[in-house]
């Protein structure tokens, strides 16, 4: 089960970030954090706005929903999703997983 947290400010989730890899998908679940995949390889930031598009398109959301609020060096990171309630979010998730 991936970890989602709602907060004041939105839904918090955690992703597992594989830059350098051979596709930009959301490849599944791992320890409670969502996998994503994306060619950029880590540097200057590039992998992180990677994983965040690759992440906003996934879940059907706008790019400026999904933001970065941790683990900008860290293949573990957190993000921060607005507009969108903790159920709707498990829901997209679960359709993108399936």
């Amino acid at each position: 089960m991936i970890s989602m947290e709602q907060t004041p400010e939105g839904v918090i989730i955690q992703v597992k970030a594989l830059p350098g890899s051979r596709m930009n998908e959301v490849r599944g679940e791992q320890n409670g954090a969502m996998k994503v995949s994306v060619t950029q390889i880590p540097e200057k930031g590039k992998a992180n706005k990677a994983v965040r598009d690759q992440l906003a398109k996934g879940l059907g959301l706008r790019k400026s929903q999904v933001q970065l609020i941790s683990g900008e060096t860290n293949p573990l990171k957190t993000f921060l999703v607005t507009g969108i309630t903790l159920d709707e979010l498990r829901e997209r998730v679960r359709e993108l997983l399936d």
